[in-house]
């Protein structure tokens, strides 16, 4: 099975490490600590700002966050750094052969659970802030 790219765990690394010290979260830093390119980092930090969820500041270290924590969810994340075609998670092959009974019809009759499937994944992500993800970090490290 295809899977979601990792730029999704990556993008909530980086918004986990600005909401818990901003002006550590610089891209190197948080490049370092994701074991990523810088490049990758910015790119997706790009991706994280233009959605509204970060600032950045040319020659300014560090990042902030506009949105509370509260308010911010693993589907607003998600959506921030992954493109869905069509926002389809799933996509059918092209043109099947329509005199085959089975190919004229599949697309109907999978589509729903399909659709089922994608709204179990998103109901599940806009559960759950990066405030909770936040305060599950900060239990471990304080674990040790």
């Amino acid at each position: 099975m295809k899977q979601i790219s990792s730029r999704f765990s990556m993008a909530v690394h980086i918004l986990s490490m600005i909401a818990l010290d901003p002006l550590y979260s610089t891209g190197d830093r948080i490049a370092r600590s994701i074991n990523s390119n810088p490049v990758v980092i910015r790119r997706i930090m790009a991706q994280l700002k233009k959605a509204g969820y970060i600032e950045t500041k040319s020659g300014v270290a560090g990042a902030s966050l506009r949105v509370s924590p509260e308010r911010l969810t693993l589907l607003d994340i998600y959506r921030a750094v992954e493109s869905v075609e069509g926002n389809q998670l799933f996509n059918f092959h092209k043109e099947p052969d329509p005199n085959c009974s089975v190919g004229m019809n599949i697309e109907s009759v999978l589509l729903p659970q399909l659709s089922h499937a994608q709204k179990a994944m998103e109901n599940e992500l806009d559960s759950v802030t990066l405030a909770q993800i936040v305060e599950q970090l900060r239990t471990k490290v304080n674990a040790k």
